[in-house]
């Protein structure tokens, strides 16, 4: 399992890459696994400010429909265009096509609330 050592991670299973005053945002390799082979990716909050753990979108798998919750309040800038017609880039890279948004956060203080790799780690193993 590929958990990078770069990126912060939520107990929901998201991913963040912080860049200044923007995160990119995504979900894990372990949870793309368990939920299976991706067949669509629901955002339709472009544009709207959304606080830390509000569900932002959603993601479906074959078999089950998951939330998706910011890991930092802020304005949801951009979307993963790639995702509308290749959904399948979670499974097969989803630390780097495979990402969801990009988000300008609003309050550097929730990083804190963030897991570091080795609390993720320790989370999913």
């Amino acid at each position: 399992m590929n958990i990078p050592s770069n990126l912060k991670y939520t107990k929901d299973h998201e991913w963040v890459l912080i860049e200044g005053e923007v995160a990119t945002v995504g979900i894990t390799d372990f949870a793309q696994s368990e939920l299976g082979d991706i067949v669509y990716v629901e955002i339709e909050t472009v544009g709207e400010i959304i606080q830390q753990e509000e569900v932002f979108g959603s993601i479906e798998a074959v078999k089950t429909v998951s939330d998706l919750f910011m890991p930092l309040s802020g304005e949801i800038l951009e979307l993963n265009e790639k995702l509308e017609s290749n959904p399948e880039l979670v499974n097969s890279d989803p630390y780097v096509d495979g990402w969801m948004v990009k988000i300008k956060f609003s309050n550097a203080a929730e990083i804190n609330n963030l897991l570091s790799h080795e609390d993720y780690t320790s989370l999913v193993h």
